[in-house]
């Protein structure tokens, strides 16, 4: 990264800090599997992904807002007739998600301990703020940071509906910075990256092997952009 006046790194929870898809997808799995009396597991992914994104506007993001598509998906796609037992076993296996443990992924800790003592291989220091900015449901996302260990590393949690561009602007008047002060690390192309860029921030791309569906976003390139294979190279491309 060329720029040497940044004020503030800001990172992505899930699937940036730590697993959270993963979690979800064995879930939806269950689901599938237990539509194959009704529909393929092809058409029952299709028939959840159009729940979820019919219910986006009303419910946003996070466990419960998946709760609630799931419930819908397997009774209009079993037109009502899956049993009971099995409905429940649904709503528990999302409860669940609610409590998965959230170890932070590879590098993770040692990253944000290097940038939180100032220390970088190339011998500078990095002085200015650490900040978790993700999306989700306020009190899911309070308790995966606190069952991460993580929260000691940062200075600022700012949990919100969604990130577009009028979020990050949002950020930035609250932290008291320009765009092109804020470095913005996470996973997604869509939510994490792309709006940062359009308001004149900086960008660390780390890929995820799995992609919730409604997150994916054509691979682009960008100037004020690297991608990274895992966590710990972000070291190696701040010079500050």
């Amino acid at each position: 990264m060329k720029n040497k006046h940044i004020k503030v790194i800001a990172f992505d929870a899930d699937d940036t800090l730590w697993d959270c898809q993963g979690h979800f997808e064995k879930v939806m799995q269950y689901l599938y599997d237990e539509l194959t009396p009704w529909v393929d597991r092809e058409t029952a992914a299709m028939e959840l992904f159009a729940t979820e994104r019919k219910n986006m506007y009303l419910l946003g993001y996070g466990v419960k807002a998946f709760t609630l598509s799931m419930l819908e998906t397997a009774m209009r796609v079993s037109r009502h007739e899956m049993p009971a037992a099995t409905i429940n076993d649904i709503l528990q296996r999302c409860y669940g998600l609610l409590q998965f443990p959230c170890p932070p992924l590879p590098e993770v800790e040692e990253t944000l301990k290097a940038l939180r003592e100032g220390s970088l291989p190339n011998g500078g220091r990095f002085e200015g703020d650490l900040v978790v900015f993700t999306k989700g449901e306020l009190l899911d996302q309070e308790h995966k940071l606190e069952r991460s260990g993580l929260a000691k590393y940062f200075d600022h949690v700012e949990i919100t509906s969604d990130k577009g561009e009028k979020e990050f602007l949002d950020l930035c008047r609250k932290l008291d910075i320009r765009p092109d002060e804020l470095l913005m690390v996470g996973n997604s192309l869509k939510s994490d990256i792309a709006p940062a860029l359009a308001i004149g921030a900086w960008g660390v791309y780390i890929p995820f092997h799995v992609t919730w569906q409604l997150e994916h976003h054509e691979h682009f390139e960008h100037e004020r952009m690297v991608q990274i294979d895992h966590f710990g190279q972000l070291l190696e491309h701040l010079q500050i």
